[in-house]
């Protein structure tokens, strides 16, 4: 079991209940549940993944398992601002290589990494389902389509 300060397991113990709480403990709500502590906490720490093994009655393996699967929840802290980039062949073929590149230039780290200052997370994804106006990337919860290199930086800047 990870150790976590106190008030940091005060607030996992929190998020785990409030979504019990507005959900319900049915098999049936498991990825909602996941994806409200996710955004309160911005990842799913391993004291959450434990919490609702006890409350499902399910090892924590089956929980971790579908925690794991889903691209939108993650088992590890991500940056302030969490960047997903589509790697599908349609934004491949209309520029997403050089597009990506400008990405890795600008905020100095690579694909899966997080910023040392915290603020960024950049992650690939297989498809953002919005083939029509790739290269496309999408920072937090903004879609970002037919994407140029030379727009990258000036995205970016709305985030600072």
């Amino acid at each position: 079991m990870i150790v976590l300060d106190a008030d940091i397991s005060v607030k996992v113990h929190k998020a785990v209940q409030d979504a019990i709480q507005k959900y319900g403990a049915s098999d049936d709500e498991l990825i909602p549940i996941l994806i409200h502590i996710n955004h309160d906490l911005g990842y799913l720490p391993s004291q959450a993944l434990e919490e609702l093994s006890v409350i499902f009655k399910k090892p924590k393996s089956k929980i971790f398992s579908v925690a794991s699967f889903y691209g939108m929840l993650s088992t590890t802290p991500v940056g302030r601002h969490v960047i997903r980039f589509c790697e599908s062949a349609p934004c491949h073929v209309v520029g997403g290589r050089v597009v990506f590149q400008a990405l890795i230039d600008v905020l100095k780290i690579n694909p899966g990494e997080t910023s040392k200052d915290g603020k960024w997370t950049l992650l690939t994804t297989s498809c953002l389902g919005i083939c029509a106006v790739g290269p496309a990337f999408i920072v937090d919860d903004d879609i970002y389509g037919n994407v140029a290199p030379a727009q990258v930086q000036t995205i970016l800047a709305r985030y600072e």
